[in-house]
């Protein structure tokens, strides 16, 4: 099979924004008075959209479905703010971007991060790469459920298993498994190996460059 286009997930597959997640949410907390959490503890928060991140970090004591709307709202105006403060692609994202580009693969982000967020981390960290970029608009539509995958293959006018689907959780193993995608881990993001594979992963990757290989 020649695969023709590839959807990535963003956090911990193109760019490392736990730090900037992480400051985001801290803030809310430490307006509140609440503990706040290291970065290594915000790691295993990312992958499920940021409401679920935002009802993890709170205190179990203070999380009632208001209180997480409230600081979910919080959350996202301080996380706008500052959302490529510290955000950097991940060594050779960008050099794998425009070796793809060069081979006309068709290239899309989809991510449980809010669409506007999404959007507008895609456009500014990587101007011009992407066909699009989609985010969380509907919680219904949620990865691991694969509509929005589907919905892409289907502009691009290309079969789902003409597709890789890259990411670092099991959650994008779980998406591209549902998508009829080729499911590709990444090991430089938020997760291990073996949560990959255990997820559907069929390839697990150490490197950008290794993507190209199977390309």
């Amino acid at each position: 099979m020649k695969f023709k286009g590839i959807i990535f997930d963003l956090d911990g597959t193109l760019v490392n924004s736990l730090e900037d997640i992480s400051d985001a949410m801290n803030s809310v907390l430490t307006s509140l008075n609440y503990p706040t959490h290291t970065y290594d503890t915000y790691q295993y928060f990312i992958g499920s959209g940021l409401r679920n991140l935002v009802s993890k970090a709170l205190p179990a004591s203070n999380n009632s479905d208001d209180q997480i709307e409230i600081c979910f709202a919080s959350m996202v105006n301080e996380y706008r703010e500052i959302c490529t403060l510290k955000t950097k692609p991940y060594e050779g994202i960008v050099e794998l971007l425009n070796n793809l580009a060069l081979q006309n693969i068709k290239m899309a982000v989809f991510s449980n991060k809010a669409d506007e967020l999404t959007k507008k981390i895609a456009s500014e960290i990587f101007p011009n790469h992407f066909d699009a970029a989609v985010g969380l608009s509907t919680e219904a539509l949620k990865k691991p459920n694969p509509f929005e995958a589907v919905e892409i293959s289907k502009k691009w006018n290309l079969k789902p298993e003409e597709i890789l689907f890259v990411g670092d959780s099991d959650i994008d193993m779980q998406t591209a498994v549902n998508a009829n995608m080729f499911p590709v881990g990444v090991t430089w993001g938020y997760r291990t190996q073996e949560e990959l594979k255990n997820s559907g992963a069929k390839l697990v990757i150490n490197s950008a460059s290794e993507l190209i290989d199977i390309l």
